[in-house]
């Protein structure tokens, strides 16, 4: 039955018009995405009700959540990647063992972060930024999200499994359920039951619990192409690799986010509490912003992976084409509207504080001006890592959090103090943009060949 649905699943991945398939897969995995920043930002604005130095620990904790978002994702797209091209392949028991061995592979991950978090949680804290006055507010928040590292790693894979088989609409259920849950959670905790910022990091991990599972639920109950089991584990070391190096581009991502928020935190602390909390309330306005672009190119990255290892090359080109012109009219659009609403935007979680809405109004419309170009970066990073390319993928997943990132964060608040912190991420989109180039140009360049051999 499940080798029969998967040659139906194929059908259906390698024949459909790209625009409406691209579309379909799109629009629950951008709901997701959006459902998961609303809530994230949730927690910003309720905790922003008890004073800037909280706002600024939700910014602290949120590096450690980008940390288990890291390994979430390094071995949820790094199995789906693979799933989607087996798939397409016809090789449905070799994906049934990668999405086993990603599944269990990111519980171990969990349970690891949090036995060594908790023992080391105030200088962990530290490490990240958290000033005197932040620190007791961060720790409060983090024990809670360490408890729950092993759910919300293993979340993050069951998601991507389900949306590598094209199976988008049942991710979307399980994280849209478990996000609009916090959202009601929050203030119930945080004012209902008097938990403080405890209350918000509570609701949280009860959140991503229920997540967990529905997720779960849909391999339990049969509604996935794949099966998870213990027994299915793949003990080979060239399956772990194989799930890493694909999806290490990922890693980097995510990784380099955290470790970039971590510098980002450090150097506004000198600035005071107000600028970590600007920062942190613009740090997640983005992210909500670029949540409709990261979820367009997940619903893409599915067909490119499915049509690229079934061969249809020309397919893959279509994708690419079509994707990238609507990304950019919708980042183009939302960054006119970022720029002409910062001040109302920022002013949501400033609680009166006018340095916040200051720092904060500046620091968003920089990084609008340069939100019209990340499509570029995003879309490049996504199509070298779903056809099998993690050494391209990787460097320019590197290169906006990383390569780009770490050493502007570094340089220029030394010649313009604050003003170089809040420009740092708008000129590293710029030079990731200028680097997307050469790579793209060579990968079309082999893709017209390949669609040339075809038709001779």
């Amino acid at each position: 039955m499940s080798g029969e649905a998967t040659l139906t699943q194929v059908e259906k991945m390698t024949t459909q018009p790209i625009p409406r398939l691209i579309t379909t897969l799109a629009v629950p995995t951008i709901i997701s995405m959006l459902i998961t920043s609303i809530y994230n930002m949730a927690d910003t604005f309720f905790v922003s009700q008890l004073g800037t130095s909280a706002t600024g620990a939700v910014g602290i904790v949120f590096s450690l959540m980008a940390l288990i978002q890291a390994v979430g994702f390094t071995l949820g797209i790094g199995s789906g990647s693979l799933i989607s091209r087996l798939l397409g392949a016809r090789k449905h028991d070799e994906a049934e063992k990668i999405a086993s061995t990603g599944f269990f592979a990111a519980i171990a991950f969990g349970l690891a972060l949090t036995v060594f978090g908790l023992l080391f949680i105030n200088p962990l804290m530290a490490i990240l930024g958290a000033t005197p006055t932040i620190l007791p507010y961060a720790r409060d928040y983090a024990q809670y999200i360490l408890l729950g590292a092993a759910v919300m790693s293993s979340s993050f894979v069951l998601n991507n499994v389900l949306r590598s088989e094209g199976k988008a609409t049942l991710a979307m259920i399980g994280i849209t359920t478990g996000g609009l849950l916090n959202i009601v959670l929050d203030p119930l905790f945080i004012f209902g039951f008097d938990l403080g910022i405890a209350g918000a990091a509570i609701a949280t991990i009860l959140s991503q619990i229920v997540s967990f599972l529905i997720l779960l639920s849909c391999f339990l109950m049969r509604k996935s192409l794949l099966h998870l089991s213990f027994r299915n584990i793949s003990w080979k070391l060239q399956d772990l690799t194989a799930i890493l190096k694909t999806g290490l581009p990922s890693f980097f991502r995510q990784g380099l986010a955290s470790i970039a928020t971590v510098m980002l935190n450090v150097n506004a602390a000198v600035y005071g509490d107000a600028a970590v909390a600007a920062m942190s309330v613009v740090g997640k306005v983005f992210m909500l912003i670029l949540s409709v672009l990261i979820g367009f190119g997940q619903g893409y990255q599915p067909v490119v992976g499915f049509n690229y290892g079934a061969g249809c090359y020309q397919r893959v080109k279509q994708s690419f084409t079509f994707t990238a012109v609507v990304s950019f009219v919708m980042m183009g659009l939302l960054a006119v509207a970022g720029f002409l609403f910062a001040p109302q935007v920022i002013q949501l979680f400033t609680k009166a504080d006018t340095q916040v809405l200051e720092i904060g109004t500046y620091a968003m419309r920089a990084q609008c001006l340069a939100l019209f170009i990340q499509p570029l970066g995003v879309i490049s990073n996504m199509t070298f890592q779903s056809i099998g390319k993690p050494a391209e993928a990787t460097f320019l997943s590197a290169c906006r959090q990383g390569v780009f990132f770490l050493p502007l964060i570094w340089i220029l608040p030394q010649f313009w103090q604050l003003r170089g912190v809040q420009l740092t991420q708008p000129l590293a989109d710029v030079l990731t943009f200028i680097v997307c180039f050469p790579f793209l140009i060579r990968f079309l360049k082999e893709l017209n060949q390949k669609i040339k051999a075809q038709k001779a």
